[in-house]
C-alpha cells in the first residue's frame, strides 16, 4: 500500500513547488574536433627552411598507417631543413591534445641537441608569413624530448622563439624552461596536452599531469636572438601581448610520429538565450540569436 502512495506524493510535491522543475541540466558534451583526419594532410600548410610554402621537401611530412609522420628516409644528410606543418585555422582559447612517439635514429648532420627533439608550437605566426630561410616561427613551443637512456630528460618544456613569458608574476627571459615531467625513454607513445587561454594562462600537461604553467606571453627577443625572428610586421610588435595564432608541429632531424591531434575550442557563445549557447566555454564568441 505504501508503494501506491509514492506517485501521488511526487505529484503533490511538484504542485507545491518543493521539487524544482527548472533544475540545471548537465553541460553539453565537450565538442573535441580532430585536426588530423588520419588520411592526408588536408587543412595543413608546410614550411621548411629554404623552401617555398607547401614544398614538402623529400616528403618530410607524410601520412602512413593513419599516423602523421616526420620522416627522413629520403634524405642523405640534414643541412638545416628545419620544418613545421601548420594547421590553417588560428585559435586563441582552447585545449589541445595529441600523442607522439620518437622512432629510429636521428638523421646524420642534425644538431646534437636535436636528438629525440620535436614539439608543438602555439600562438604561432602563419606559415605564409615566414621568410624563406626562417628556421622557427614566432611562437610558444611545447618542446617534446625523448629520454636517452642515461638519466632524466624532461618533456613538455617551453621554448620561446621570438617570445617571452611571465612566471610567478615576473618576466622570464630564458629561451627554454624545463618542466617537471618524468622521463620517457624508448619509442613509446606519450600523451601531451595544452590549456591555452589567450594572453592569460597557458599550461602544459604530460600524461594528464600539469608540468609547466606560465602567463602573459609577449612578442620579444633577447641576446643573440635579436633580429632572428622578429622581422617585418613582427618587429613592430615587440612588447605586445601574444593573444592568438596557429598550431604547428615540428620537424627537427629526428623521426617522430603524431596521432590523435584534437582540439576543444573554448571560445563560443555565452548568451543563454541563443541556440548555440555552450556553457562550458569561457570566452564570448559568435552567437546565433534569432
Amino acid at each position: 500500500m505504501n508503494f501506491l502512495r509514492i506517485p501521488a506524493l511526487l505529484l503533490l510535491l511538484l504542485c507545491s513547488g518543493f521539487v524544482r522543475r527548472d533544475a540545471p541540466v548537465p553541460p553539453p558534451r565537450e565538442e573535441w574536433v580532430s585536426l588530423f583526419n588520419g588520411k592526408d594532410l588536408g587543412g595543413w600548410d608546410i614550411k621548411i627552411t629554404g623552401f617555398a610554402l607547401n614544398e614538402n621537401f623529400r616528403e618530410t611530412f607524410r601520412v602512413e598507417d593513419g599516423l602523421l609522420k616526420v620522416s627522413y628516409d629520403r634524405y642523405d644528410k640534414f643541412t638545416n631543413e628545419f620544418g613545421h606543418i601548420y594547421y590553417r585555422q588560428p585559435y586563441s582559447h582552447y585545449r589541445l591534445r595529441m600523442e607522439y612517439r620518437f622512432v629510429g635514429e636521428q638523421l646524420a648532420g642534425g644538431p646534437s641537441w636535436d636528438i629525440r627533439n620535436s614539439g608543438v608550437m602555439v600562438h604561432s605566426q602563419s606559415a605564409r608569413s615566414l621568410t624563406l630561410d626562417q628556421e622557427f616561427p614566432v611562437s610558444l613551443e611545447m618542446q617534446f624530448l625523448g629520454g636517452l637512456g642515461k638519466g632524466p630528460r624532461t618533456t613538455g618544456n617551453l621554448c620561446t622563439p621570438g617570445t617571452q613569458v611571465h612566471m610567478n608574476g615576473k618576466l622570464n627571459a630564458e629561451h627554454c624552461i624545463s618542466s617537471s615531467s618524468a622521463t620517457y625513454d624508448g619509442d613509446r607513445w606519450v600523451r601531451a596536452e595544452m590549456e591555452v587561454f589567450g594572453d592569460s594562462v597557458i599550461r602544459h600537461l604530460v600524461e594528464g599531469k600539469t608540468v609547466l604553467t606560465y602567463e602573459k606571453p609577449i612578442v620579444a627577443e633577447t641576446g643573440e636572438d635579436v633580429g632572428r625572428y622578429l622581422q617585418g610586421e613582427w618587429a613592430q610588435r615587440i612588447g605586445t601581448p601574444l593573444k592568438e595564432g596557429y598550431i604547428a608541429l615540428q620537424a627537427e632531424s629526428h623521426p617522430i610520429h603524431f596521432r590523435k591531434i584534437e582540439l576543444l575550442n573554448l571560445k563560443g557563445c555565452t548568451n543563454r538565450r541563443c541556440p548555440n549557447y555552450k556553457p562550458q566555454y569561457v570566452v564570448s564568441g559568435p552567437c546565433n540569436c534569432r
